[in-house]
């Protein structure tokens, strides 16, 4: 699995994510441009020890990863779609993609990909779940679709 973080803001969200990546063996990607150095202290103190075994991917934007991975499913999380992140049938090389903290993905790419774009189901008066608990979310979910492989 991938994970895609489109323009990150918080420097603990991504390290907590990362730490996810190591302990699910996922890849993470990270589209610039970032809200925080690489080597800030919080996004290296969430990711704990854990970074030898992250498989980080840079971009300068999402186009690149596209073009990059042009073969793969996407699947863009937003607030705004219609079906649920549980609706999917995940592949193992699939691209979870979210977007930043404050703002989500952006409008247009939520438009050209309409029908790749899921949701958490959520109370109607939450705006969001944390990025990170996001993420942990569908990814889990995309592993137990493939019976934890690689996992013990």
């Amino acid at each position: 699995m991938h994970i895609v973080l489109v323009e990150p803001e918080i420097p603990g969200n991504t390290g907590n994510i990362a730490r996810l990546c190591a302990a699910t063996n996922t890849e993470l990607h990270l589209v610039k441009p970032l809200g925080f150095s690489i080597e800030d202290k919080y996004l290296k103190r969430a990711g704990l020890d854990y970074w030898n075994l992250v498989k980080v991917h840079s971009h300068e934007n999402f186009a690149e990863v596209i073009e990059l991975y042009k073969e793969h499913n996407f699947y863009f999380n937003t607030t705004k779609a219609d079906q649920h992140y549980s609706d999917i049938q995940f592949k193992a090389d699939d691209f979870l993609v979210f977007g930043k903290e404050t703002a989500g993905l952006p409008e247009q790419l939520l438009i050209e990909h309409k029908d790749s774009c899921i949701r958490i189901p959520m109370v109607s008066d939450a705006r969001s779940l944390n990025l990170s608990n996001s993420a942990a979310i569908v990814v889990y979910e995309a592993l137990r679709q493939q019976q934890f492989v690689g996992l013990k």
